[in-house]
């Protein structure tokens, strides 16, 4: 369980040391994604949304559900499907006979912590009911505004979106998840080490929480403080920028929020790294996972296999990095 915090000691390094619990719970029970695992809790620091890609049966939902199993707060999850309402995950207002008036009930999405697993396989209507939550912290229903928990963060997982009975995540839905995590298949060593959690019946739920809502809090403060020089701004905004210029390859590129997100995520990693200040290296590290699903090819690019991967690292090849003085 997360131990008292001596307000005098929260800083980047206390920051460093309870995030490296929070990682080593994690890997319990997901092994061989050490990266991903990293980042996703770097995207919680950053008060992000979380969206994991990958094909059926490599781990997404193990590792949504070990990172809210090892928070000690509200955890609610929604199982996406074909058939699920906006009110199933919002709430609705249901009327009282006793009362004689309509009383709010609220839906899963009034947690800290809202697992969305398989969210492509919900229609564009449902998804879109996320919309205000994931961007505003707040829900609208028969006019009337409901402020969400804080803090207030979706992990979603979605089946890569060529496969059959999923949807594809519309730009505005993409947009509003900080950052976008793949995984892939394990290597035969670390297989066997899953084979192995399932015959020991090992799951997430099992895990043990190390940190609750108010040291993530507190962790997300420190976050918020860590300092970002004008050079890695202005940085920031070229790296940005420079989705929408190449235009031969790119037909939408990324908007100020992303920029915004980029920023946010590299001051998370900096403290996570026990660090007060954001380098290049911290935007650079933070830029694939942030900014890759927020871009959209052209048709001829794609044709080609180009990947927004490969687009992402062209502009960081081709933008003059900062000194590094001028990251202090």
């Amino acid at each position: 369980m997360a131990m008292p915090v001596d307000p005098g000691a929260i800083d980047a390094s206390w920051v460093q040391r309870r995030v490296d619990d929070l990682i080593r719970n994690i890997e319990q029970v997901v092994h061989g994604n050490a990266q991903v695992v990293r980042n996703a809790v770097v995207c919680l620091l950053a008060e992000g949304h979380l969206l994991i890609e990958g094909v059926p049966g490599v781990a997404k939902t193990t590792l949504a559900k070990a990172i809210a199993h090892s928070i000690s707060g509200q955890l609610r999850r929604i199982q996406f499907t074909p058939d699920l309402l906006p009110s199933d995950v919002v709430g609705v207002n249901i009327f009282d006979n006793g009362k004689k008036q309509f009383e709010f009930h609220a839906g899963p999405v009034f947690a800290n912590i809202v697992l969305g697993d398989e969210i492509n396989r919900a229609s564009p209507k449902t998804q879109s009911a996320l919309l205000e939550a994931m961007g505003e912290r707040q829900v609208t229903v028969d006019g009337e505004t409901y402020e969400l928990n804080s803090p207030h963060f979706v992990i979603a997982t979605q089946n890569p979106y060529d496969h059959q009975g999923t949807y594809t995540l519309p730009e505005a839905q993409l947009d509003r998840f900080m950052m976008q995590l793949r995984l892939g298949y394990p290597n035969p060593e670390q297989e066997a080490r899953v084979i192995g959690d399932a015959i020991a019946r090992r799951l997430p739920e099992q895990l043990t929480a190390v940190t609750n809502v108010a040291e993530l809090t507190k962790m997300i403060q420190v976050a918020r403080a860590t300092h970002v020089a004008d050079a890695v701004r202005s940085y920031i905004v070229t790296v940005v920028g420079g989705t929408r210029a190449l235009r031969e390859k790119v037909r939408l590129g990324a908007s100020p929020r992303a920029s915004n997100a980029l920023a946010v995520a590299s001051q998370a990693r900096a403290t996570v790294d026990g660090r007060s200040y954001v380098t290049a290296d911290d935007v650079k590290a933070m830029a694939h996972p942030v900014l890759c699903h927020r871009i959209i090819l052209t048709p001829e690019a794609s044709i080609k296999g180009v990947t927004t991967s490969a687009v992402v690292d062209e502009i960081l090849a081709s933008v003059p990095v900062p000194q590094a003085s001028a990251g202090l």
